[in-house]
């Protein structure tokens, strides 16, 4: 916690908080998310709790308020993304299993086409050295990429400012997509029954304990993977049918909207404008590319497009997840292809950077002859 400069009080002694910073912070984030989505859930967007939450939880980091979540609250909102998720696994998806190698191959073609175009365009146009471009046109893996940005590969800064706007840009265009693109609407069947309050703290315990091991493994998103297979499997297997009450969905979508929108904090408007406009195009690329494949896709499965283009979209598994359920898809399809999209992406990042850091060091040695 940083220092309070007296200077700027008109007494002499420190005034009393009857809350500490931190949960003074924490309150005014959730109040915030939940306000924002409220009021999109009002005017009748899909996924207004999540959307709304996010970009009001956004603009209120770009003004300088304290918002943030402490990081047990951010795993608390893991384990419940991954534990709605597998509970709203349609209980035949492992039939669909004959048409998931069409769009598995699609979205490893995908993945080359979005990291060579936005990674040459960011590089051209933009100017950013080679390592900023590529780490930045990675669909996912943000804690990967930035890892290896902190070790000294591209810009940290600019890439997270890039990165943080992909995943905010995909919550939007999601929900937007929902109403303007060729998505067929599919009927959210209201559940006949609902887990009761001990059932709900059992199939949490699984998923926290799920989770820690897939984080043991050093599985990528380890407590949303984890907990999304401890409920998928309970659920494949018999030991409950019932749904995730109403409200506490709703609660996990104010949660993960806060979570997305407070990682603005500590970015001023001036570096956010730097590489925003970068961030805006390549985000505005992929989405075209993932698109365009997923209309492809669409012709050869029979398969919503929506619950397609949720499968190959580039980034954000808890809010792909949430939308998933929230748009009445099928999440074990969405959860299958990013789990996918994270291995692939964790074999094509270093050979990337190897390649980069090659290239780099070729030119050097020319300028240097």
């Amino acid at each position: 916690m940083g220092r309070v400069d007296s200077s700027s009080f008109p007494i002499s002694r420190p005034m009393p908080r009857p809350f500490p910073q931190s949960l003074v912070s924490v309150l005014l984030t959730l109040a915030v998310s939940a306000a924002g989505g409220g009021l999109a859930h009002l005017g009748g967007l899909p996924a207004g709790w999540l959307m709304g939450g996010a970009l009001a939880v956004t603009v209120a980091a770009m003004l300088g308020a304290p918002v943030g979540l402490p990081e047990r609250l951010r795993e608390v909102t893991f384990v419940l993304i991954g534990l709605s998720m597998g509970a709203s696994v349609a209980p035949d998806s492992l039939h669909l299993l004959a048409s998931w190698p069409i769009s598995l191959a699609a979205l490893a073609l995908e993945l080359v086409i979005i990291v060579a175009a936005t990674g040459w365009m960011l590089t051209r146009v933009f100017g950013l050295d080679a390592g900023t471009a590529y780490l930045s046109s990675f669909p996912g893996h943000l804690a990967f990429v930035m890892g290896v940005a902190a070790t000294g590969v591209g810009d940290a800064r600019q890439i997270v400012i890039i990165q943080v706007i992909r995943i905010l840009m995909l919550t939007i265009a999601v929900p937007i997509g929902a109403v303007f693109l060729p998505i067929d609407p599919v009927a959210v069947v209201a559940a006949e029954s609902y887990l009761s309050p001990l059932q709900l703290v059992l199939l949490a315990a699984g998923c926290v304990v799920a989770g820690l091991v897939f984080i043991k493994l050093k599985v990528p998103a380890g407590m949303v993977l984890g907990a999304m297979a401890a409920a998928t499997a309970a659920k494949l297997g018999g030991l409950y049918t019932e749904a995730v009450p109403v409200p506490l969905v709703i609660v996990t979508f104010i949660l993960t909207g806060a979570l997305i929108g407070s990682r603005f904090v500590g970015i001023t408007r001036r570096e956010f404008m730097a590489a925003a406009k970068g961030g805006l195009i390549a985000t505005a690329m992929t989405l075209g590319i993932v698109t365009l494949i997923a209309l492809g896709v669409a012709q050869l499965v029979d398969m919503p497009f929506g619950q397609i283009w949720l499968g190959l979209a580039p980034g954000a598994l808890e809010g792909m997840g949430a939308l998933g359920i929230a748009l009445g898809y099928d999440t074990a399809f969405i959860a299958a292809h990013h789990v996918i999209r994270l291995l692939m992406l964790s074999f094509a990042i270093p050979t990337v950077v190897v390649l980069v850091q090659h290239q780099e060091k070729k030119a050097l040695e020319r300028k240097r002859a």
